[in-house]
């Protein structure tokens, strides 16, 4: 999807991918394409055959360009409905691709603001065990309200939404995950056992995390987070150790 700051952006060219994948040295854990640009597809196939997860997202593609992509090697949908079309009685676009390739995980930012909870159940429901909840938060999540910068952006939040100063655009989110799965369960109708799912042994399989599969067994990370029966944090593990509140 183009910009209003086009010279921070450049087309996926396999000597600017073969570079990226040198500088990672086999830390690169996602990249997103926009499948419509020039490159996508041999970018997609030379990322993928290094083994790293390539997602669909900030894109202008349509149905037929994103399952290409698909087919190409793209494995996930970065957080569904935003920055892409939406479903079109005429054009279904690429949460549509998604939903249709049993292959695909759908990300979702379930804040009450980038999707309606509703859609979410939805979803949900049209694509089990293929959700994936993520936060895309920036800079203030867990903090005040007031002015902070995203790259070289301003960004406005009030009452948690993050804006573009001056603008009605979405600038990531305030989200913590805790919050994504309370409003999943309360305001999406998710099943729990579907909303922890979507919160951890998903997003750990798209990324092929084998030891955080969402399990606590030997072997697997010793991290784990307590909630009550309103789905409220009250203690959070992490390698086996209480963290302080």
């Amino acid at each position: 999807m183009r910009s209003a700051r086009p010279r921070h952006l450049r087309d996926p060219a396999p000597a600017d991918v073969g570079r990226l994948l040198d500088a990672a040295r086999g830390t690169l854990r996602q990249v997103t394409v926009a499948p419509e640009l020039p490159g996508a597809f041999l970018a997609i196939e030379l990322l993928t055959g290094a083994g790293v997860p390539v997602a669909v997202g900030h894109t202008e593609a349509d149905l037929a360009t994103t399952a290409r992509a698909f087919d190409a090697g793209a494995r996930l949908l970065t957080h569904a409905f935003n920055a892409m079309p939406g479903l079109h009685a005429r054009a279904p676009g690429p949460v549509m691709a998604a939903v249709a390739d049993p292959r695909v995980t759908l990300e979702v930012v379930l804040d009450g603001v980038h999707v309606h909870p509703a859609l979410v159940g939805l979803l949900a429901g049209a694509a089990p065990g293929r959700i994936a909840l993520v936060s895309d938060a920036m800079a203030a999540a867990g903090a005040a309200d007031g002015r902070y910068r995203l790259g070289g952006l301003d960004v406005d939040v009030r009452n948690g939404r993050a804006l573009l100063a001056g603008t009605g655009t979405l600038a990531g989110s305030t989200l913590t995950l805790d919050t994504a799965l309370r409003l999943a369960v309360t305001e999406a109708g998710l099943d729990p056992v579907a909303a922890v799912t979507a919160l951890t042994a998903t997003p750990a399989r798209v990324l092929d995390l084998d030891d955080r599969f969402g399990r606590l067994a030997p072997g697997y990370a010793a991290d784990a987070v307590v909630l009550d029966r309103d789905w409220t944090v009250r203690s959070v593990w992490a390698d086996g150790q209480p963290v302080a509140p």
